[in-house]
C-alpha cells in the first residue's frame, strides 16, 4: 500500500484527487494539506511514501516546501502538480529532489500510475519529457553559468569511465534500455551504474543527473 499526502490549496482539486486515487486498491490518501507550511508536520505524523505537491499556494509554495522536505533524511518522494508549458519553476522543484511532475489535467489512471512508479523509485519523467525540459530551460542560467559549468564538470569527473558514459546518456534523455543498447551492456548493469552515480554525486534521481550534465555543458565552449 502506497501512503500518499495531498497538498493543494484548492479544496475541490483535493477532493477530486482523493476520489480519483481512492479508487486504486494499492494507494491510501493518509492526509491533506492546503499549504506547503503544513507539510512537515503532516509528514512526521503520517509518514507518507509520496507527496503530491501543488506549486502555487498562498503562504508556503510547493517549491519551498519541496526543498525543505527533501533536505530531510528519509524524506518521502515528491511529485509536483504543474502546468508544464507555463510553469518555469518546475526546474527548481526537480533540482530540489522532486521525482517528477504530473499535469493537473492528466488522465486519472496516469496519475495513479505516476504515484506507483515514484513509490517504487522510478521518476515520472519520460526520456522525451526530460529532453523537452532541458531544452526549455537552456539559457536560463546564463548569468554565472561558467562557474556552474566548472562545478558540474568537477563533479562528473569523479565518476568512473562507464559511469560517466551512462551519466552523459541520461543527460541526453535516454532510457535504461537505450543506454544498454548504445553502450553494449545489460539493463541491470545500467541500473547498477545509475545507482552508483546517484550515490557518488549525492543526487536523488536520474532527472538530477540529467540537469547536472546540462550544467556541465552550459554555456557551450566558444
Amino acid at each position: 500500500m502506497v501512503r500518499l499526502l495531498l497538498v493543494d490549496d484548492d479544496p475541490l482539486v483535493r477532493a477530486g484527487l482523493r476520489m480519483m486515487l481512492g479508487g486504486a486498491p494499492d494507494v491510501e490518501v493518509v492526509a491533506e494539506a492546503a499549504d506547503g507550511g503544513e507539510v512537515a508536520s503532516l509528514v512526521r505524523e503520517h509518514s507518507p511514501d509520496v507527496v503530491l505537491m501543488d506549486i502555487r499556494m498562498p503562504t508556503v509554495d510547493g517549491l519551498a516546501a519541496t526543498e525543505a522536505l527533501r533536505a530531510r533524511p528519509g524524506a518521502p518522494e515528491v511529485i509536483v502538480l504543474t502546468t508544464f508549458n507555463t510553469d518555469e519553476h518546475v526546474l527548481r522543484a526537480l533540482r530540489a529532489g522532486a521525482a517528477g511532475f504530473v499535469l493537473k489535467d492528466t488522465a486519472p489512471r496516469e496519475i495513479v500510475e505516476a504515484v506507483r512508479k515514484v513509490a517504487a523509485g522510478e521518476p515520472v519523467l519520460s526520456p522525451a519529457v526530460t529532453r523537452q525540459l532541458i531544452a526549455q530551460v537552456a539559457g536560463a542560467d546564463s548569468e554565472g553559468g561558467r562557474g556552474a559549468r566548472s562545478t558540474a564538470r568537477r563533479r562528473l569527473a569523479s565518476l568512473g569511465e562507464r559511469e560517466h558514459e551512462v551519466a552523459l546518456a541520461i543527460g541526453e534523455g535516454r532510457s535504461n534500455a537505450e543506454i544498454a543498447a548504445g553502450l553494449h551492456m545489460s539493463v541491470p548493469t545500467v541500473k547498477t551504474h545509475v545507482s552508483r552515480i546517484l550515490g557518488k554525486l549525492g543526487l536523488n534521481n536520474r532527472v538530477q543527473i540529467a540537469l547536472l550534465v546540462h550544467d556541465a555543458a552550459f554555456p557551450p565552449d566558444r
